[in-house]
């Protein structure tokens, strides 16, 4: 999933206390091991990751000392009700900070195509959910000072809220090879233009100086 990708690439390797699992039981009754829940994407701030790790496929609440701050479900038919249920309720229960769930159909089965809430004195209060002039669904992370986009011809998004721009480092690799290729194909034009000019300049002064020498001679021929 692109989305979850993002956000590995994004906070991947930045620290070693941060982590960010896919797919990882997190684990909060240490008395019943079936006591679980795995969402899509999980990330969590000022943890040992390395620890984490070598327990994975498994988040285990009380060795980590906390649960992770931000949870990301993926919409499918057959998790849906649990995703607007019981699981929202265990998430909120947990304490987990943010809880995203990103509908891939637009919205025909969580009702819109990003649904986003933070926790607020132990209640999940949903974020803001706009739609923009080019018509993308976006909503903003307080959390990880993202912004989530959709759009119905391009799918879903993470964008920079400095410049509104994707996170995705293929997109940013490839829009600054084309600038560059346009600033060098500016470059050239200029270099062209300039040295068109300066043959039209050049061609200007031997048909003056022509002209000059002609003028000259009609002068020579009339003082004669």
């Amino acid at each position: 999933r692109r989305i979850r990708w993002l956000l590995y690439n994004r906070y991947d390797n930045r620290s070693d206390a941060l982590f960010v699992g896919g797919y990882s039981y997190i684990m909060y009754n240490r008395n019943n091991g079936y006591d679980r829940i795995d969402p899509d994407c999980c990330i969590a701030f000022g943890v040992d990751a390395e620890r984490i790790l070598k327990s994975m496929p498994n988040f285990w609440v009380w060795d980590v000392g906390k649960t992770p701050d931000f949870v990301l479900e993926m919409a499918s038919p057959s998790t849906v009700a649990a995703d607007l249920g019981p699981r929202r309720d265990m998430y909120q229960r947990l304490g987990i900070a943010e809880y995203w769930r990103l509908d891939h159909t637009g919205g025909e089965l969580y009702g819109q195509p990003i649904a986003s809430e933070r926790l607020v004195d132990g209640v999940y209060v949903p974020y803001e959910v706009h739609t923009e002039a080019d018509g993308s669904v976006v909503s903003y992370s307080e959390l990880l000072d993202l912004i989530f986009s959709w759009k119905e011809d391009g799918g879903f998004d993470i964008l920079n809220p400095v410049d509104k721009r994707t996170i995705d480092p293929f997109v940013i690799e490839r829009e600054a090879r084309l600038v560059a290729e346009l600033r060098q194909n500016a470059s050239s034009e200029a270099s062209l233009a300039a040295e068109a000019r300066a043959d039209v300049n050049w061609k200007a002064w031997l048909a003056a100086k022509a002209r000059l020498r002609e003028l000259q001679e009609e002068i020579e021929r009339l003082r004669r």
